[in-house]
């Protein structure tokens, strides 16, 4: 039942989340906490590891419709791989506790949610000044980093910024799950390597991720078949909800005193 449960949960996120270049490993952290039962830190590897397998569904769909095309993919890969490794490494040594992660979840989640509402609510002007090259560079390596800590990759926190300078959801979703596919494969290497040599939990739940991932690689293609019917604004602001409420609950977790284990 956990397997399936896992299934489910990948498979529902995914087609929630892909069309908005999210992958749905955002969401799927408290699942693996409370339902699944995945100590800390081994949930951020266990979350990339959903990010690998479920990435090549929603990616494949992307590129039959012609989507992964331009330089953008290619400039979040090359900020966010360097800068996961480097999340990695902090997560490992540095917020090995779970209230910590919470609160660090917490801080990344909430204003994720507000800004994705605030624009679902506004909706973004066409970008009349696109970010230079050295500036994506600079959010993509900050949000590789994040996204190492978190165990997200790194593109589901670019998507929201570029969503609100106005850059068409056609062009982000692809570009966003590309850079997540691969940070996440860094990163879960990374991990890899890491607990070869430290003690603790922090190899991935092989089984829970991979089940977790096939739910998602299924998922993933059929958010990504969904998108052209689907409206942006109900999306983002359904995302920024879950974001919202997510980070109320870790903030509420984490004071708590007998918050004590994940």
């Amino acid at each position: 039942m956990t397997l399936v449960t896992a299934f489910a949960t990948g498979l529902l996120i995914s087609v929630v989340t892909s069309p908005v270049g999210v992958s749905g490993a955002v969401f799927l952290l408290p699942v693996q906490l409370s339902v699944l039962h995945v100590p800390n830190p081994a949930v951020t590897p266990t979350n990339l590891m959903f990010n690998v397998v479920a990435g090549p569904g929603a990616l494949y769909r992307f590129r039959r419709n012609g989507q992964l095309t331009g330089p953008l993919a290619r400039l979040l890969i090359a900020g966010t791989v360097p800068g996961v490794i480097l999340g990695a490494v902090i997560r490992v040594f540095a917020i090995p506790g779970p209230r910590m992660f919470r609160l660090v979840a917490a801080a990344i989640l909430l204003p994720l949610g507000l800004w994705l509402c605030a624009r679902a609510l506004r909706p973004a002007r066409p970008d009349r000044a696109p970010l230079p090259r050295r500036a994506i560079l600079g959010l993509s390596l900050a949000a590789g980093t994040v996204g190492g800590v978190y165990g997200i990759g790194g593109g589901s926190l670019l998507g929201p910024i570029l969503a609100g300078r106005g850059t068409p959801m056609s062009r982000i979703a692809p570009a966003a799950l590309a850079a997540t596919f691969l940070t996440s494969i860094a990163g879960a290497a990374t991990y890899g390597l890491l607990a070869l040599t430290t003690s603790g939990d922090i190899a991935p739940h092989w089984t829970v991720g991979l089940s977790c991932g096939a739910g998602g690689l299924v998922g993933g293609y059929l958010g990504a078949r969904l998108q052209p019917y689907l409206p942006e604004t109900t999306l983002r602001l359904l995302l920024g909800a879950l974001a919202t409420v997510l980070a109320i609950v870790y903030l509420i977790t984490a004071i708590r005193p007998s918050s004590g284990t994940a």
